[in-house]
Parts: structure tokens; C-alpha cells; sequence
């Protein structure tokens, strides 16, 4: 998610309060993996299982529907003191015959605890019991708030509907507390294993893969090719998977796909208002939106989910997930003059709120690195365990590959309470458990699991690009911010060569000092949270307070470093082309966002959390300017594909490491002279070159060039040694002379240039590639 969304005032430094806040104080393990709702073997009882370490009383309450209807039976749960789990077993015989429930169970729980006692008297809707909303320990238990089961495999709809539009049900404080909330409350859905395959998972290697970051229902929703009732859902989805493929992704990254408050962006599909589309508020980590389901029967969304990835599977294609363990979809405090008591008690809240939330040093308010409410309890050894616990049912259950981990730094706490500090050496943090619990995949590829970060969050020391611990890849925002400035504000902002130079060859000076490779960078020039690739070099700023369908959208950064191109169109679609090849002739690994292959718009918009509009959906119709930019798409990823030494496992050398008298990598000048650290560290230089020695790497080309001329103007540029009895063949050249079906020219046909000593002109802002044969 974008910072500029979440900076809503400024975090508190950090309060050493050491009795609550560091990790040394943390519970010791308990194993708490086996939770849910879950059919033993025979299928005969369901054993309801949840944890709580501050509850006095949990109920659990079964309904035969998800809405209106009162429970058909609740029992009272028994606490297992070694491991502070409450679990009762409910006989399926017994549900039928008695109860008469002989289709879906749904569930949810009821809790009590030292805030409000359990007093037999009471009933639904009453303050009987009640001491108070919070008290000094941090509980807000209710039992007028049914509860979502945290681990809950699917649940039956959101909080609210067109049907339960009242939110203030879910609320504590004065005036919402003895709001009954079971009617309208999502319930978990009690579910058999589920038969549906995965696929074979592909195993290739993080450095050779290209990410395609889309959200789920926006990749079909406007599609006409895609049958109606499947448009923006899982099935409609998994008929883009030849079409990815074909594109050259190896990758597709979803944006949030786990459970969210999304149903009421349907009440009125004419406007943004309270709509969330991105999906970053999470009500339950193990269910998928059942919102993106053309199946909505219980158990749909969990085979329909599958039969999605086995799509990808079958064209080759990995699937990751964006997570977001750093807050959840209950929020923070209601603010206002009751913003101590008013809190949402949808789930872990009414559960174990020290537990799951981290929280002032005096334990009454949310602490927020996030913006959006507070954080997940991140150093908390049970609330990890539901982090794992959630992601290896994503990979083993769902079939996931890998997981984008959204404000990434949270996971990296050393504090449960009245603090933050981000440590990667922490070895108990919930960075370091995930890389240890669900292993990273091998540099060479095979089993295992891609995690990439978004290494900051807000506030503190969050902001760790290039910090985390090994076996993370990160999202490279310095990377993102010196192509943009450089590309876009020359003569406002200064970015050295000699920064550019590590950004082409992976980033050394960020993932070469701790053992991580090239390969931990994902490159990207744009992501979902901010402008398109398009309007990075269509707009000077954020148009965020249009009418709807293209806004309004609140918050959005205002520091984009983005361009109009002096408003030519031509100079828009060679910026982009520049900025996409940027990423593919890049040591590390591309990332691109859905629709930059044609050109997307957001229509100046950066921030469309909230547009779930057909101007925010990807757009199937192209014109030529738009085919020509997929072609170039496809043909780049196609090159970079073609090249293994664009896709290098270790750093680049500086060094001839075959002996033919090539180096790996060397850097020139315009004028064909070796790049040494005066050139690099001019402020006045904008143009550099380097030659790859295809060679050392398998590769067909002997050798690759590549020249970026980051003036405004024409710079000719001095050809290299091609090596003994080559010359140099032109692969693209970004200019917007050369734009059309063949801006990259397919293999075989790249025309001949030269050889050493020959001067080639390159248009200011534009890029070159040749290779040698």
C-alpha cells in the first residue's frame, strides 16, 4: 500500500517502556496450529477449536443461514490451560437430528472476559455484566459482538451488505455496545478438505521470473472475450492465463484476495463513496473474497480459487499473493471525543486483543505504523503463529507460489507494546520466522516460496529498503525514485551515474553487503498504488478530485516525479517505452502492473483505492498506438528471456573472468572511454553505456549493449569492441523514430550497426540496445 495513503500524523518515537515492550517478555511457543473448525477424518464431528488467554467464558454459536436467523444450537466451550486453546465438538448426527441442520454450518463465537465477566442472566442486546470497553489490561471483550473464527477457511459475507448496512453493530462505546451483531456478522463456514487440484507448481528460479502486478477483478471485469457471470472473478481470471503467458509473464501477483469489505462497493455502482476496491483491509487471512467467486456456494470460492491456479500452473505461470499482516480489517479507534472505547469487535479484538494488536505502552490505544488503525501484533509468538499458519495454507492448500508482503517493516518488530523498531536480526521476529517456517526458494530454483517486501511501512525506522533479512527480495523503491528523477526531472533533482549504474546492475550497494543477489531486487517503475506506467509520463500531477468513474480519491502522493513530456504524445509513448526497458535490461527482477503492456490509464489518478469503476478496470479494446506498445511488451520480455546474462545469479564482475579478454561488465562513456569515478560522480552527466560479455553466461549473444541518454538532446554515442569477428546488431532503440509494430525486432532480424569505433546517435531520453554476432 502507498505510504503518502497512510500518513495520517506522525508516528511517536519509541517509548522504552522495557516491562511491555521488547521481545524478551514475549510468551513462550505454544502450539496453537491446529485451530478452526474442522470434520475429523470421519466426517462424523466438527471440532471447534480457538485461542484466547484473557477469555473467561467462550460460546459457540451455529446458525443453519449467514444472515437474519437465530443460532439452532450454541455451546459453551472448555479452555485447555497448557495451551490456553477452547474447543468443543459438535456431533453431526446430533446437529441433524435435533437441529435439523443438514446443509452448511455456519459458526461464530461469543466471548466474555475481565472487562465484562460472564453473568448467567445475560442476554444478546444487554449491558448485564459490563464493567467497562477496555480495561487496564488491554481486553475488549463484548459477548454482544459475534466473532469471526481467525482461521475460519471461508466465511459467509462481509460485516456489511446491502441488506446490513449498519456498521455501528460491530461497535463498542456508550452508545453501540449492547448492539447485537449476529444477524448481520460474517460467520465462519465449516468446510471438508478440499479435492480441487493445484497443478504442478512451477519451479523456476525468482531471477528469471517477470511479475504482472493485477488485481483479480479488475483484470476481467471489463473484459467482453470473458463469459458475464465470470467477469472479475477467479474463473474469469484464469481465462487470462494463455494470454499472460503469451505476454511472457512468469508471474501473476494479485492484489489483496483474502477476505475484505468489498460487498457494499456494489450498492451503488455509480460511486466511490466508502468503496474499497483494493482490497487492504483484511477480515480473515485463510478465507478467499468470496466477492470474487462466480461460485458463491460454501466451498465455491475455495475451488474456484483452485481451479484458478491450476490455470497458471498448466501455462507455466506462478501465482502470488499481496498479504497484509501488518494491520487488519477491524481498524483502529472511531476517533472523536470516545475514541478510547469505540473500537470495531468483529474478531481477534473480542478474542485477545494484547495478543493480536500491538498497543500503547498503557494498553489503551492502537500503536500505527500502518495509518490505517494499528498494527498486527507482529512479535507476538501466537499472532505469528497465525501469519504462518495463514500462509502455508495459501501455499500448500491454495496452491500459492510466493507472497508480495504489504508494509513489510511491521513484520520486522522487535515490540509487542508502546513501540516500534524494526531489527532484522531480531531472530525471533516474524521476518525471520516466515524465511525459516516456509523456506525461501533456492537461488537455482525449485520447491519453496518467493517472499518479496514492501520494506516500509510508516514512521520509526521502517523505511528499510535494502535492510531486510536474508531470504527476502524486496520491492526496490530507490530504484522506482532514481529512474523517475533521472528520467523525468532532469535539471530539478541530482541522480549520480554512479546510482544509476547500481540500479541497471542490481543494486549491489543494497543486497551485496548481507549475502542476498541481484535477484532480491524487484524493479519496478510503477505498482498499483500510484500512476500507470502511461501517466508517469502523461501528467505533472495527481488528478485525483475528478467526478466518478475516475475519482474522487483522497490521499495519493504528491511527490511522484513524474513528467507530461511538454504534453507530446510521441515523447509520452518513448518515455514509456525507455522506462519499460529500464526494467527488462536490468540485473534483478521486472515488475510491471496490469495494463502497462497497452499503455493503461488512470486518467491522471494515483490513488484508486477505492474506484471499483470500469475507468480503473483494464481495458481489452486497443488502438494501434496500444497494440504497438504490447508488441514492444512482448518482444522486450521475450529478449530478456532469450539472455540469461540479463538475468545474472551474482553480481556483475568488473573483471574478464573467461579469459577472452572481455569483462563481464564495463561501463563507457559517450565517447567510448571507460566510465571511471570522476564521470560517475558528475552531477553534469546524464549519459552512460555498458557492454555485458554474453559469453561468460551461456549466452547466445556474445555480447549485449546497451547505451541511456538522459539528456534532452541527440548524444552520439561511441561503439566498443564487439569481441574478435563480431559486429554490433541493433535489438531496439527506444526513439521516437523508430516507434511502430517493430520497435523491437524479432531474433534474426536485427540490423547490422558496426563494429568498434562506430558512432551511433541516440535521441535524448532514449535507450539503445544491440547486440553482438
Amino acid at each position: 500500500m502507498f505510504m503518502s495513503l497512510r500518513q495520517r500524523g506522525a508516528v511517536a518515537a519509541c517509548l522504552l517502556f522495557l516491562s511491555l515492550c521488547w521481545a524478551s517478555l514475549a510468551p513462550a511457543a505454544i502450539n496453537t496450529h491446529n485451530l478452526g473448525a474442522k470434520y475429523d477424518a470421519t466426517q462424523a464431528n466438527i471440532n471447534f477449536r480457538v485461542y484466547s488467554s484473557r477469555a473467561t467464558r467462550i460460546e459457540v454459536w451455529i446458525y443453519k443461514t449467514a444472515v437474519g436467523a437465530q443460532p439452532v444450537v450454541k455451546y459453551v466451550m472448555t479452555k485447555d490451560a497448557a495451551t490456553q486453546v477452547w474447543s468443543k465438538t459438535a456431533v453431526v448426527s446430533t446437529l441433524k437430528t435435533t437441529y435439523g441442520l443438514t446443509g452448511t454450518v455456519y459458526y461464530g463465537y461469543r466471548a466474555w472476559g475481565p472487562n465484562w465477566p460472564y453473568v448467567s442472566t445475560w442476554v444478546k442486546g444487554s449491558s448485564t455484566g459490563f464493567i467497562s470497553d477496555i480495561d487496564a489490561s488491554g481486553n475488549r471483550f463484548n459477548p454482544n459482538k459475534l466473532l469471526l473464527d481467525p482461521y475460519a477457511v471461508e466465511i459467509s459475507q462481509d460485516p456489511n451488505t446491502a441488506t446490513c448496512a449498519d456498521g455501528t453493530i460491530y461497535a463498542s462505546g456508550a452508545t453501540h455496545r449492547t448492539k447485537d451483531s449476529g444477524p448481520c456478522a460474517p460467520k465462519g463456514i465449516v468446510l471438508a478438505p478440499s479435492t480441487t487440484p493445484i497443478g504442478t507448481k512451477p519451479t523456476r528460479a525468482l531471477k528469471d521470473d517477470v511479475v504482472y502486478e493485477v488485481h483479480v477483478r479488475g483484470l476481467t471485469k471489463n473484459d467482453s472475450s470473458v463469459p458475464v457471470a465470470q467477469r472479475g472473478t477467479y474463473a474469469g481470471a484464469a481465462l487470462k492465463a494463455a494470454y499472460l503467458a503469451s505476454l511472457g509473464v512468469t508471474a501473476v501477483e494479485f492484489l489483496p484476495v483474502q477476505e475484505t469489505q468489498n460487498d457494499t462497493n456494489d450498492v451503488d455502482p455509480n460511486s466511490a463513496a466508502g468503496d474499497n476496491y483494493w482490497g487492504y483491509m483484511t477480515l480473515n487471512y485463510f478465507a478467499p473474497d468470496r466477492r470474487y467467486s462466480s461460485d458463491k456456494t460454501a466451498g465455491g470460492p475455495t475451488r474456484e480459487w483452485k481451479a484458478m491456479v491450476k490455470a497458471f500452473h498448466d501455462a507455466g505461470i506462478k501465482v502470488y499473493i499481496d498479504v497484509v499482516y501488518n494491520h487488519t480489517g477491524e481498524g483502529g479507534s472511531w476517533g472523536g471525543t470516545d475514541g478510547l472505547t469505540v473500537y470495531n469487535v468483529m474478531s481477534w479484538r473480542g478474542l485477545d486483543n494484547p495478543t493480536y494488536y500491538s498497543l500503547t505502552s498503557d494498553l489503551k490505544y492502537s500503536w500505527d505504523n500502518t495509518g490505517v488503525g494499528g498494527n498486527y501484533n507482529t512479535r507476538n509468538v501466537i499472532a505469528q503463529n497465525l501469519i504462518i499458519d495463514s500462509l502455508a495454507y495459501w501455499r500448500d492448500s491454495l496452491g500459492v507460489d510466493g507472497f508480495r508482503y504489504d508494509l513489510a517493516s511491521v513484520l520486522g518488530n522487535t515490540c509487542q507494546h508502546g513501540c516500534f523498531n524494526f531489527d532484522k536480526m531480531d531472530a525471533g521476529n516474524a521476518l525471520n520466522r516466515i524465511v525459516n517456517e516456509l523456506p525461501p526458494r533456492a537461488a537455482g530454483g525449485g520447491s519453496g516460496v518467493d517472499h518479496i517486501a514492501e520494506p516500509w511501512a510508516i514512521g520509526g525506522n521502517s523505511y528499510q529498503v535494502g535492510g531486510f533479512p536474508s531470504g527476502w527480495a524486496e520491492w526496490n523503491g530507490k530504484y522506482r525514485d532514481a529512474l523517475r528523477k533521472k528520467q523525468n526531472q532532469l535539471g530539478v533533482e541530482t541522480v549520480l551515474l554512479s546510482e544509476l549504474a547500481s540500479r541497471f546492475a542490481g543494486s549491489s550497494d543494497l543486497y551485496g553487503d548481507d549475502g542476498r543477489k541481484p535477484w532480491h531486487s524487484v524493479n519496478f517503475m510503477v505498482a498499483h498504488d500510484g500512476f500507470t506506467l502511461r501517466d508517469l509520463y502523461a501528467y505533472n500531477s495527481k488528478q485525483n478530485l475528478q467526478p466518478w468513474p475516475f475519482g474522487p480519491s483522497d490521499g495519493g502522493d504528491d511527490a511522484n516525479h513524474s513528467w507530461d513530456q511538454a504534453g507530446i504524445a510521441a515523447d509520452q509513448r518513448k518515455a514509456a517505452r525507455t522506462g519499460l526497458a529500464f526494467m527488462m535490461l536490468s540485473g534483478g527482477v521486472p515488475m510491471i502492473t496490469g495494463g502497462d503492456e497497452t499503455l493503461r490509464t488512470q486518467f491522471g489518478n494515483n490513488n484508486v483505492y477505492n474506484l471499483d469503476s470500469a475507468a480503473n478496470w483494464l481495458d481489452w479494446t486497443f488502438d494501434a498506438d496500444e497494440t504497438n506498445h504490447k508488441t514492444y511488451t512482448s518482444r522486450l520480455i521475450a529478449f530478456r528471456k532469450a539472455h540469461p546474462s540479463l538475468r545474472p545469479t551474482n553480481f556483475y564482475s568488473g573483471s574478464d573472468t573467461n579469459g577472452n579478454v572481455m569483462e563481464q561488465l564495463r561501463w563507457f562513456k559517450p565517447d567510448g572511454g571507460v566510465a571511471d569515478t570522476a564521470y560517475f560522480t558528475n552531477a553534469s552527466n546524464h549519459a552512460i553505456a555498458w557492454r555485458i560479455d554474453g559469453s561468460e553466461f551461456g549466452d547466445s549473444a556474445s555480447a549485449i549493449y546497451v547505451a541511456y541518454n538522459g539528456w534532452s538532446g541527440n548524444v552520439n554515442f561511441t561503439l566498443p569492441w564487439p569481441g574478435t569477428g563480431k559486429q554490433w546488431y541493433r535489438v531496439t532503440d527506444t526513439a521516437t523514430w523508430n516507434e511502430g509494430a517493430n520497435t523491437v525486432v524479432v531474433p534474426g532480424s536485427e540490423a547490422l550497426i558496426g563494429g568498434e569505433w562506430t558512432v551511433y546517435g541516440v535521441q535524448g531520453r532514449s535507450m539503445l540496445v544491440l547486440i553482438a554476432k
